[in-house]
Parts: structure tokens; C-alpha cells; sequence
């Protein structure tokens, strides 16, 4: 996936064009020389084969693009790119409506070959149509581009024509819109923004000689991105954990609306085929020398799968919302930093045919399932998490210490059952010793359950939950539980005090 964002990233090569030195009318050569300058920044070469001036018009050829990272090389060259001054002091830049590009991606080794050979792959980009305008002054610099289309579209694999091997593999990206804009020299603000109407992938693929064959379709409409970030001096992107400590950050969002996907799939022996669809979703991405952020979420999905190896005609799964978030720190620091963790399923639903599988009676209630839990707390790294070398270092060793671990929101609700919780603890790292190595805990943590009971004997009735087992689960309850107000709800509060673990006010260690 990072490598198709990469190949994304240079549509047009607009994220490139917009930077560096301007004067109050900015002329085409201090275009060309921006966009060099930003990309080095990225640890992109940009070279033209000839350049050359007739009127208000700078005409690069054979503008090659070189970028290697990790192990992947990735190399374009446009025909040709054409920069023209306009009479209000911007400049007007076309290119090629369509160039190729080639990537070279390495392959991890394996015991029967050490050394594979890497994949290479041919990449066809196409934008007819698009205009992008350059404009500013010493400092800020604004591109804006539009598009009527744009499409990578996959031609070779291995050196092979993709339509020999009977393959299609494309995106395109309809009405498509951006401005970007650069702020600052030698530390640059950089904002972008861009929009499209729709989304497509399709995906086809057949074997003629085993007699199969792939087919799929996505979409999505109304999609709209936005991006902000500093970067730093030459240090850009090559080297990540400098940039970071050095100042640099970037934040992101992007959401789309409603979204379908269909696949049809055969071989010699098997078939399927399903659909599913959401109402829309998000992605968001933040990174500085303080932390990681990563979350999103989609709304309202539906899926259908039908297929030989599914035991009934057809299986259909329904969310009202996914969620997750991520947030870590990545830089080594003497002070403990934030970190949050959130798993959010709300309402998923199944076929009543998987129900029947193991309930064929529909003794267990069929309400929709929900799972959250919520947490956030603070840790201290001792390394920085995107330094390999100092990472494979560590071996079996932990990255740092937590300190502190705050459950805001603990939620399962499944077959008439719900369990909720929340609580709080701290971490004593100079104690490894009361709890076998763990840094010894204190707080407490408070739980409720209700309709505990009635779900053991519902799994008991059902012969799935033997009655010895049930037994010892209610005597587990009745040692770390106790009744609750209303009928057939347990609470308890289990805590860390004084290096003791207590239950409901009862020391059991």
C-alpha cells in the first residue's frame, strides 16, 4: 500500500511544483528550480534532458524522476512539461497527458530462496487535461491544480505486458482538485488540500490454464483530503527521526462518502462472490517529535459473501460504526508521554445462519454485538520507535516503561449479556518482584455484568458450556463479584493496594 500512496503522491507531481523561492512574479526557471528543491527534500531526483525558452514558455523534456527508499526504486520520465508566464505574474504548467513509470519493489527473503529476485512492476499514468497554476512571492508559494481525470493503470509485470498475463489493474480519480501551498525557506509550512468526485479500482485477472478468474470493482464518491505539516531544512523525509526531533510534523485527514465494492471469484474448485457498502468514513494521520497518531472509522456497512465453500446460500454481516485510534510516542524522552488506544464495533450483525450453526433453537438472544474499549495513559520510551537499528537492538526487551494506564471505556455486549467498566492505574517500575516482573500496579478498576447468569444457563442448556464448567464460572463470579441493585447484575471493584491485589474490599494477594 505505501507503495501505490508513493506513486500517488506524484500525480501531476503537484506536491512538488508549488515550492521554493518566488518573487512577486514568479517566472517558470524559479518553478522548475522549486520543484528540484522540494523534491531533493524527498529524497527524489529531478533532471530534464533538455530545457529550453521560447517566449513566456520554458519547455522541459524528458523530465526524469529517480526516488529509492527501503529497498524500492521508483523511476518516471514525462515527454515533456511546459511552464508558461501569464500576464498576472503566475505561471500555467501542462504536461504530457499521460508518462510511464517503473517501480522495482524487493521481496523478502525465504529458506528455499535467500536471494529472490524483486518485482518489477510498469505503471502507466494518465491526466489528460490537467492544468496546474504556480503563483506567489518570497516566501509563500501557491500551486492550484485541476483535473478532469486521473488513472495508474498497471501495463508490466516482471517485464511482461499486463494484457499477456491477463490482467487489469487500475485506479482513476474523477473532477479532481488541490491547492498546495508552501511558507517559509529553510523551515517550510506546507498545507494542501484536494478533492474528487469519485473513486474507482477495478481489478480482472484469469488463469486459462487452471480456469480461474478474479473480478473486482470498488468505488467511492465524494472524497476530500486535507494535509498540513513543517519540514526542515534539507532533512525532509530521509531521515524521519531527525526531521522529527528537529521540528518537523504533518497531520492529515481524509474522508469519503457512500462506498460500494462487488468481487466474483472462480477456479478449478471453488466460486464466491459478495458485495458490501458503507455510508462513508475517515482517516486521520498525525506524526511529531511528541507522537503517532493514527485513527479512523466507517459508518453503516453492509457485506454479502455466497460461495461453494459457504455451508448456506448466502452470508451477510452489518456494522453501524468501526472505529480505532492509535496514538503513541516515537521519540525517546526522559518524561513520560501520552498514549491512547481505542477499539470501537458498535451494532455488528450476522446472518441468522451463522446463529443456527451452534443455536439452531434460538435459545440465545440475537441482539446486535458491541464491543469499546477505550484506554489512554502515559509510558516512557527508551528508544525511538522509527530508528530500526535501535529497534532491532532491543531484542526481546521492551521499548520503555508505562506509567500509567487510564480505562475510560470498557464495553461487550453480546447474546443478551453486557459487561461495562473503567478505572485507573499507576505503575511502580522500580518494583519488577510482587507481581513477577510486572511494575506493580495501583488503582482499581470497576466492572458491571449484567445477565451474566442467565447466558451460563442459556451455553449450559445448549450443551456448550458443560455444567462443571458453569458451576466453576459462577464461583469465580461469586470470589471477585457481588450483587448488583437489579436482577441479574453482578459489580465488582478489583484493586492494587499496598503491593495486595483486593476484590470488593477482600485481599486475595
Amino acid at each position: 500500500m505505501k507503495y501505490f500512496w508513493t506513486l500517488a503522491g506524484t500525480t501531476a507531481l503537484a506536491t512538488l511544483v508549488a515550492a521554493g523561492s518566488a518573487s512577486a512574479d514568479v517566472t517558470p526557471e524559479q518553478v522548475w528550480r522549486g520543484w528540484q528543491e522540494l523534491g531533493a527534500t524527498y529524497g527524489q531526483t529531478l533532471t530534464a534532458a533538455n530545457q529550453s525558452r521560447t517566449g513566456n514558455t520554458l519547455r522541459l523534456q524528458d523530465v526524469r524522476l529517480h526516488l529509492a527508499q527501503d529497498g524500492t526504486v521508483m523511476e518516471s520520465t514525462i515527454p515533456e512539461v511546459n511552464m508558461t508566464q501569464r500576464g498576472d505574474g503566475s505561471v500555467e504548467i501542462t504536461m504530457s497527458p499521460e508518462f510511464p513509470v517503473a517501480m522495482t519493489i524487493p521481496n523478502e527473503p525465504e529458506a528455499e530462496n535467500p536471494a529472490p529476485e524483486p518485482t518489477r512492476l510498469g505503471l502507466a499514468m494518465r491526466q489528460p487535461g490537467m492544468v496546474m497554476v504556480a503563483s506567489g512571492d518570497d516566501r509563500v508559494s501557491t500551486l492550484a491544480f485541476d483535473a478532469p481525470s486521473t488513472t495508474i493503470a498497471l501495463t508490466e509485470v516482471d517485464g511482461e505486458p499486463a494484457r499477456s498475463r491477463n490482467l487489469r489493474a487500475e485506479v482513476t480519480l474523477s473532477d479532481v482538485a488541490g491547492t498546495y501551498r508552501t511558507d517559509g525557506t529553510g523551515t517550510r509550512t506546507i498545507t494542501n488540500d484536494f478533492t474528487a468526485s469519485v473513486a474507482e479500482m477495478v481489478l480482472a485477472m484469469t488463469d486459462p490454464d487452471q480456469g480461474g478468474r478474479l473480478n473486482l470493482r470498488a468505488s467511492a464518491t465524494d472524497l476530500k483530503g486535507s494535509s498540513s505539516g513543517t519540514m526542515v531544512g534539507p532533512l525532509g523525509m530521509t531521515d524521519l527521526a531527525a526531521a522529527l526531533q528537529g521540528g518537523a510534523a504533518s497531520n492529515g485527514s481524509f474522508t469519503y462518502g457512500p462506498a460500494t465494492l462487488e468481487f466474483d471469484f472462480a477456479d478449478a474448485t471453488d466460486t464466491a462472490k459478495g458485495s458490501a457498502s458503507a455510508a462513508g468514513g475517515n482517516l486521520d494521520v498525525s506524526m511529531s517529535g511528541d507522537s503517532l497518531a493514527y485513527g479512523g472509522g466507517t459508518r453503516n456497512v453492509n457485506l454479502t459473501v455466497s460461495g461453494s465453500q459457504i455451508p448456506f446460500p448466502q452470508f451477510n454481516m452489518s456494522y453501524a460504526e468501526a472505529a480505532f485510534q492509535l496514538v503513541t510516542p516515537v521519540v525517546k524522552s526522559e518524561a513520560a508521554q501520552d498514549f491512547r488506544l481505542l477499539t470501537r464495533l458498535v451494532n455488528l450483525k450476522v446472518s441468522d445462519e451463522i446463529w443456527a450453526m451452534f443455536d439452531p433453537q434460538e435459545r440465545l438472544p440475537r441482539d446486535p454485538a458491541t464491543l469499546v474499549v477505550d484506554a489512554r495513559g502515559k509510558a516512557r520510551l527508551d528508544v525511538d520507535l522509527i530508528d530500526p537499528k535501535a529497534m532491532e537492538a532491543l531484542g526481546d526487551r521492551a521499548p520503555g516503561q508505562l506509567e500509567a494506564l487510564d480505562v475510560d471505556e470498557l464495553k461487550l455486549t453480546i447474546a443478551g449479556a453486557e459487561l461495562t467498566g473503567d478505572g485507573a492505574f499507576t505503575f511502580d517500575n522500580s518494583d519488577l518482584t510482587t507481581y513477577g516482573g510486572m511494575p506493580a500496579p495501583t488503582g482499581q478498576l470497576d466492572l458491571k455484568l449484567v445477565g451474566g447468569n442467565a447466558l451460563i444457563d442459556r451455553l449450559v442448556s445448549m450443551g456448550l458450556v458443560p455444567q462443571e464448567q458453569a458451576m466453576a464460572a459462577r464461583m469465580m463470579l461469586g470470589m471477585f463479584a457481588r450483587p448488583g441493585e437489579s436482577r441479574d447484575t453482578l459489580t465488582s471493584t478489583l484493586e492494587f493496594r499496598d503491593k495486595g491485589f483486593y476484590a470488593n474490599g477482600q485481599r486475595l494477594q
